[in-house]
């Protein structure tokens, strides 16, 4: 059975500033596992299409996955849910670190936050039932690794906290939730350090000392079958442990994948081998760092300038490097570490930031508060980075992303602003992945690649039981479409289950995670159970977007993606949209015009 502490809920209004504990019912983990699933619930049967992401009434969820806190590999992760300021609509961000593992020791499963406090708060969690809202007026402006450091002073060395920083406190639509302070773990899309803003909450600050997965079904043969999971996991990762995922930039170029100057061109071999984790780790490498029960442990700590801090991943390289085409690594590790500090999405900010250097260079961005916002200028980049933060001059208007962002400029920007329902697209080409393509169109919160996380797939990855087991033309459309409704059912598992999605990479696949599921609970769900799941989460999601008024016609890539490229490994590739939304909607059940039944 799932432990008690495990499904334990914490209620809070922040505007009574009262609190109550539920304990849900463990059917519900059966129906929708934990994590992102369970959120879901809760927010769809709360949904009020009439009140805005940043009302006090709007909720917000932090929840930790089933798994969560035990001892299966990369068992780190929490999804904090809510309406998007960004983009209006279902909203999930994922974060790993240390946190989530805190909270379930704090005897929490999660937290569910309502209401706007009077002034700003913090709020402090010991073991269950030791609850406090704690006035922060003090710390409210500063960064995110001075509070967090101020906040452990005052709570416990020990403790873990989540928290904002300027960006969020000025309620920017891209800024985003910091967790673990300078370890920097990220719940970074759509906006959601704005709803904390939005609420007066600064921080939550965790600190437990419960063992809740202690007693686990079978832990003996739970216990084998991670010692069995583990050297593959990391013989598979071994990439990722030496360079971190930043170490991808040249094979992601190699296969025409790299997003080039706003994604227009194909080739950008020289500037990916500048800016790549290789060249990180060779220069500035001072060790690794890996999130809770991760055996891989793809963090880098670098040292720039006598000082050290996080390496970039491989979305905030590319972002900041390639759709740029800014070849100074130094200033892209830099940009990392002030979103971080500020507390903003590095996808979305380099994205406004390439959204703005082709609209200066197109004229229709005249005025930039005097920056030269030219491509590739490194120091112009750093400049806008304060401004969009601080949401001054030019800033103020990036700040709402580049669909916003677009529309207040006009003059026919919205040509080049690419997003997918508001959300500002990962660095991923859907030209170079097909069933990515179909993915973007149609994930929940808008074009996420980690909602189907299929383009593995397209680099050799393997699931033998969903029958991927062949190489894989990237560019054909035939089952396409099948490849991302499969892949999103299987990434709302690993969503819901609390697990790093790059456990795929080593084929921990769907029988391996049922397998772990049955033993950690005594549950007795075979494993096209377990995809049925899957689907039911994502479907579920689907129908609180409806609810908002999502159907077919938003469904669509940037026109940018429908033409082909003239260079690189998938020049003359892109996708014919209709076919794959027919497909996808009769592989999902969903009328024609992408309404779930």
């Amino acid at each position: 059975m799932v432990p008690a502490n495990v499904r334990t809920l914490l209620h809070v209004d922040l505007s009574s500033r009262r609190w109550h504990v539920e304990e849900i019912d463990e059917k519900l983990y059966h129906i929708y596992l934990g994590g992102s699933g369970i959120a879901a619930k809760i927010l769809y049967d709360e949904l009020d299409v009439n009140i805005n992401a940043t009302d006090p009434e709007s909720p917000i969820a932090f929840m930790n996955g089933l798994l969560t806190g035990s001892f299966a590999p990369t068992a780190c992760k929490m999804t904090v849910c809510a309406k998007s300021p960004l983009t209006g609509i279902w909203c999930e961000a994922t974060v790993g670190g240390y946190f989530p593992a805190e909270l379930s020791r704090a005897g929490f499963g999660g937290i569910v936050i309502r209401g706007r406090a009077d002034r700003p708060v913090y709020l402090w969690l010991r073991d269950r039932e030791e609850v406090e809202l704690i006035d922060c007026d003090e710390i409210w402006s500063l960064d995110t690794f001075k509070a967090s450091k101020i906040l452990k002073e005052r709570t416990d060395p020990d403790a873990q906290a989540a928290v904002i920083g300027p960006a969020g406190t000025k309620q920017v639509s891209i800024s985003n939730i910091m967790f673990g302070g300078e370890d920097a773990r990220a719940a970074g899309r759509g906006g959601l350090g704005a709803v904390m803003g939005s609420k007066n909450l600064k921080a939550i600050v965790v600190r437990g000392t419960q063992r809740p997965w202690r007693n686990v079904y079978d832990r003996e043969k739970l216990l084998a079958e991670v010692r069995k999971a583990t050297p593959q996991i990391k013989e598979f990762t071994r990439g990722l442990s030496d360079f971190g995922t930043a170490g991808g930039v040249e094979s992601v170029e190699l296969h025409g994948d790299l997003p080039i100057k706003n994604w227009q061109l194909g080739e950008w071999k020289e500037g990916a081998r500048k800016t790549s984790g290789r060249v990180m780790v060779d220069s500035m490498f001072v060790k690794h760092y890996a999130c809770y029960s991760c055996p891989t442990g793809c963090g880098k700590i670098l040292k720039l300038n006598g000082e050290t801090m996080r390496g970039p991943e491989y979305e905030a390289t590319a972002g900041f490097g390639a759709l740029c085409l800014n070849q100074d690594v130094e200033s892209i590790v830099k940009a990392n570490k002030l979103c971080n500090m500020y507390g903003m999405d590095t996808i979305s900010t380099s994205a406004v930031i390439a959204f703005a250097m082709e609209a200066h260079e197109k004229g229709i961005l005249a005025d930039c508060d005097g920056i030269p916002l030219t491509w590739g200028n490194a120091h112009a980049i750093i400049q806008m980075i304060h401004k969009i933060a601080n949401r001054e001059g030019v800033g103020e208007v990036l700040g709402r992303g580049v669909r916003r962002a677009a529309e207040a400029l006009g003059s026919g920007a919205e040509e080049f602003a690419i997003h997918t329902k508001g959300l500002e697209y990962p660095y991923h080409d859907p030209r170079a992945f097909i069933d990515m393509a179909a993915n973007y169109a149609t994930g929940n919160r808008g074009s996420c690649h980690l909602e189907s996380f299929s383009y593995p797939l397209g680099y050799g990855t393997t699931i033998e039981e969903l029958d991927y087991d062949k190489e894989m033309d990237p560019y054909s459309h035939d089952g396409k479409a099948e490849i991302a409704a499969t892949m999103q059912n299987l990434m709302s598992i690993y969503n819901c289950l609390g697990l790093c999605k790059f456990l795929l990479r080593a084929n921990m696949g769907p029988r391996v995670l049922n397998t772990w599921v049955n033993l950690a609970t005594g549950w007795q769900n075979s494993m096209e159970e377990l995809m049925s799941t899957g689907e039911r989460i994502f479907n579920l999601k689907r129908s609180y977007n409806v609810k908002l008024g999502i159907s077919r016609k938003d469904d669509v890539l940037p026109g940018r993606f429908l033409k082909p490229l003239k260079e690189g490994a998938a020049a003359g590739s892109s996708p014919d949209m209709e076919r794959l939304l027919d497909e996808y909607y009769k592989i999902r059940g969903w009328t024609e015009d992408g309404i779930p039944v």
